[in-house]
């Protein structure tokens, strides 16, 4: 959910979420871990149908999960999905490499894996949060299930990185002093000063977050 306080990676993030659905999406899309959905909007005119997976505890509720399951079984039969979104849930998983090779499993021939990872930041949602991804782990991951990897995007430099995780260790304090509304605006200033300032960032190494696209490869 975007807030003052995190415009700045949600206004990036959607840029490129809608990149990739507009080039990937299609078919019936599993979306593993979708929480409430909030990407439902962006991908609708390219699915016919989209699946809500996500776990019993999940921290967003259940309101909008059409899949009671884990990431390592979706319960889903093979080769039944054309699409698979999974955004911000790899470091939030034990057994990464089962939760890929589970989306190969139930992947179409041709399909595609839409998926998001950290590279960079703090620690949310604990203690479910165990791992950070560089683009070589990814890769691994990916082709280690037999996926095809088409793209492993940085979505930053070093500015947006730090200057979203410095906005988010100000609003820490933002509770505590009775000038809260001076934090608020400087964060809104970090941010927008951030985002003007990425478009001539070139530090992708230290990227907040990696998008992936990997397909099934059809047989010949």
């Amino acid at each position: 959910m975007m807030t003052c306080h995190n415009w700045l990676v949600h206004k990036i993030f959607l840029t490129e979420i809608q990149q990739a659905a507009r080039k990937y999406a299609k078919g019936i899309m599993l979306d593993i871990g979708c929480g409430k959905k909030p990407w439902e909007s962006i991908f609708a005119p390219y699915v016919e149908k989209h699946i809500g997976l996500d776990y019993q505890d999940s921290l967003h509720g259940l309101s909008k999960v059409d899949i009671v399951a884990t990431a390592y079984d979706t319960t889903l039969p093979d080769e039944s999905v054309d699409t698979i979104l999974c955004t911000a849930v790899l470091e939030h998983l034990e057994r990464p490499c089962d939760a890929v090779k589970e989306m190969y499993r139930v992947l179409k021939p041709g399909g595609h894996t839409i998926l998001t990872a950290p590279l960079f930041w703090h620690l949310h949602e604990e203690p479910r949060d165990f791992y950070r991804y560089t683009k070589h782990g990814l890769k691994y991951l990916f082709e280690n299930a037999g996926f095809e990897v088409l793209e492993v995007k940085p979505l930053s430099g070093f500015i947006v990185t730090f200057g979203q995780e410095l906005v988010y260790f100000l609003q820490r304090y933002r509770r505590g002093i009775p000038l809260r509304w001076a934090i608020d605006i400087l964060s809104v200033l970090i941010q927008r000063s951030a985002y003007f300032l990425n478009r001539f960032d070139r530090s992708y190494n230290f990227t907040w977050l990696y998008l992936i696209i990997a397909s099934k490869v059809k047989q010949q």
